[in-house]
């Protein structure tokens, strides 16, 4: 059960010239809740959030954060010069206890000892992982996911899942996975919505257990593709 209301957007409006990317989209993500968006290229799921970042305010309609807010990216962003423990601080303004913030969200993405590396050296699962902890050493009240998993091979991809899985359920922050992977969006998230036409145009409640298998929710899957205009479900 979702806690407080940290994010709140009501007929929210975005376009880009004339071409209307968010049209009346409402969305609602609580404490420790899991929410994941999935859509079709172009349907506007990086600009949302965006917009929930802060990143981007020409818009209009309401939108309401609560508290901080991180973004991890497909691409972990780091910088070459700098080495690991310094990205994960990157920006963060407090001063004195750096190093050792950086080192205990390090441990907290099982890349303990990494701290002095470069980030050339990282594999892309280490990088990618480097980029999570980044995101939690603000504490952030909302995390914002933006496909974090698509540049992964499969194998590191699952390693990935249980990860932020973990993190997430030991930290409790409102999650929004933005990801073209129905399996994806299944296996971690408590609500799927799906967008297109600029709003939101199904949500689907996952009410398994976890751990999940693949298979938990075929019911959800089938409307989900369905809702994505997928006819044929076997090629999916």
């Amino acid at each position: 059960m979702a806690g407080e209301l940290i994010a709140r957007v009501r007929a929210l409006e975005k376009a880009f010239g004339d071409r209307v990317v968010l049209s009346g989209l409402d969305l609602d993500i609580g404490q420790g809740e899991f929410v994941a968006l999935l859509g079709r290229s172009g349907s506007g799921k990086s600009t949302l959030l965006r917009i929930l970042a802060g990143t981007d305010s020409t818009v209009d309609g309401e939108v309401i954060v609560r508290g901080t807010v991180s973004v991890a990216f497909q691409q972990p962003r780091l910088l070459p010069w700098r080495r690991v423990w310094r990205n994960v601080v990157l920006g963060l303004r407090e001063h004195g206890r750096d190093r050792e913030k950086a080192e205990q969200a390090l441990a907290g993405v099982r890349l303990t000892g990494y701290g002095d590396a470069w980030p050339r050296t990282l594999s892309g699962g280490e990088a990618q992982r480097v980029s999570l902890a980044r995101a939690l050493v603000r504490e952030p009240r909302l995390l914002l996911l933006d496909e974090p998993f698509g540049a992964l091979d499969a194998l590191t991809r699952l390693t990935m899942h249980r990860l932020v899985e973990d993190l997430w359920q030991r930290h409790r922050p409102g999650v929004l996975l933005v990801t073209h992977d129905v399996d994806e969006a299944l296996l971690l998230a408590d609500r799927v919505l799906v967008l297109g036409d600029g709003r939101v145009i199904a949500e689907h409640v996952l009410d398994r257990p976890r751990p999940r298998r693949p298979g938990d929710h075929l019911a959800a899957r089938a409307g989900i593709l369905t809702d994505l205009g997928v006819t044929d479900h076997a090629l999916a």
